[in-house]
Formats: structure tokens, sequence, C-alpha cells
């Protein structure tokens, strides 16, 4: 059993650390220690290695976004709540490639393993809404829909970011209804 000390120290080094690489993906383990206010034993302890840090910051991610699907589905339609749950992903996404220098081709593979099932899941979750209410066409796949939206993170971002249209075609492909 962990203690409450250790859970808080482990989550603040984690949120300390999405917001640094976020800024600066060559932030260093010490100024994330530093700025989560741990020495570096406790950091080094939790995560010993800087690919180890990087695969938990994205595994919260990745976790987070999963967790968001019921949320969506509780408050929007089916089409709007994959439209923004597609726009977090894209977003997790381009910041876990933007870190591809921290991680090594193994690690990718790992974390994609490992995050496969629950993302698909929950985009299962998402399509079937709007299958029941009749927005989103029953031949809709998780796998193809994920397929397509790596497009979507590969898509140039700031100000030429193309990925907003381009999820706008997706969604239009899947709807039941076509836009006027």
């Amino acid at each position: 059993m962990v203690r409450s000390d250790a859970r808080e120290n482990r989550a603040r080094i984690l949120e300390v650390a999405r917001a640094a690489l976020a800024e600066d993906g060559g932030t260093s383990m010490n100024q994330v220690a530093r700025r989560a206010g741990v020495g570096a034993g406790t950091l080094y302890r939790n995560y010993p290695t800087r690919e180890a840090l990087v695969l938990a910051v994205y595994q919260l991610e990745v976790d987070q976004l999963v967790e968001s699907a019921p949320g969506l589905l509780a408050t929007l339609p089916p089409l709007e709540a994959l439209r923004r749950w597609t726009t977090d992903l894209v977003s997790a996404m381009r910041r876990k490639h933007g870190l591809g220098d921290a991680l090594s081709p193994a690690a990718h593979r790992s974390v994609t393993e490992q995050t496969y099932g629950p993302v698909i899941a929950a985009i299962t979750r998402l399509l079937d809404a709007g299958k029941r209410d009749g927005t989103i066409r029953a031949d809709a796949d998780p796998r193809d829909f994920l397929q397509l939206t790596g497009a979507l993170w590969r898509a140039a971002a700031g100000p030429e970011d193309r990925s907003q249209p381009m999820l706008g075609l997706i969604l239009d492909g899947l709807s039941t209804h076509r836009p006027a």
C-alpha cells in the first residue's frame, strides 16, 4: 500500500512534468524535481529514467482522455462528443510525438500497445452512442476511425492547422445526416 504523501508526490511530479514537457520537451529531470518541490531521490525512485517519466505522463494523458468519454456523452450529442474527444486525442498524440527524441522505438511500441485497447474502447463507446441515436453510420468502425485520426495529428499545427477542417470531413463521412 502506497502512503498518501507518496501518492501526492507522484501525482504532483506527473502534473509538473506534463506542464514542463509541454513547454519544453528538453526539460531535465532535475528541473521537474525542483518545480514539483521534491528531491531528486524522490523523482528517481518513482521514475528511474527520463523515458519512464515521459511514458508515465503520456499514460496519464491517455487515462484522462479515455475517462472523459462518458462525461462528454452525458453533456453533448454523440457527434459533438466525438469531435471534442478527438480534438483532445489529436493534442495528446502531437505531444507524444513531439517528445519522440525522449522515447526509444521500443518505448513508442510499448506505449502504443498499452494504450490501444483503452482508446479503441473509448472510441467504440462514442460511436455506439451515435449509432444508437441514429446520427452515426452503423458501419463505423473504431479501428478505422483511429487510423483516420493519424492524419489529424500529423496536420500542421499553428496558424496553418488543418486538423479541424479535416476532422469535419471525417465526421461528415460518419454522419447519417449530411449537412445542408
